[in-house]
């Protein structure tokens, strides 16, 4: 576990405008994957996410398993790496486990679309198939 894979990272998706473009491309590799980091053991970090109506989290890289939690309910608009874009309706509680093999991973941004702050809990565990990503 925790290895160091070489990570083959993708271009941005020719969808996105020229500003995500030039994000998508700077935040490569980027694990800060929440906007605040609430607590960090040798086992795991908590991230909380709050994003008011209008706002954006840009794009991040996770790595290594997770789940998050819906704190309340909102609706958001992702964009991925492989150009998808998934606009999701949430309601307090829903949560949803993601696990990544040596070298696999996902990026992507959340966008709250909706008219209430979405807020949500990300768990993040440091003993993976992939080491953690630079939080910076």
């Amino acid at each position: 576990m925790n290895q160091e894979p070489s990570h083959a990272w993708p271009p941005p998706p020719d969808s996105l405008s020229p500003a995500h473009r030039a994000e998508f491309a700077s935040h490569l590799g980027i694990g800060r994957v929440g906007t605040r980091l609430v607590s960090e053991t040798d086992r795991v970090r908590v991230w909380a996410l709050s994003l008011a109506p209008g706002e954006r989290i840009g794009f991040h890289t996770h790595v290594l398993d997770y789940f998050w939690t819906a704190v309340t309910g909102g609706s958001a608009r992702s964009q991925y790496a492989d150009g998808r874009v998934a606009v999701v309706s949430y309601q307090p509680g829903d949560t949803q486990h993601h696990r990544f093999q040596a070298g696999e991973f996902m990026i992507h941004d959340l966008h709250n679309t909706g008219t209430t702050e979405l807020v949500f809990t990300t768990v993040e565990f440091l003993q993976s198939a992939n080491a953690p990503l630079p939080i910076a």
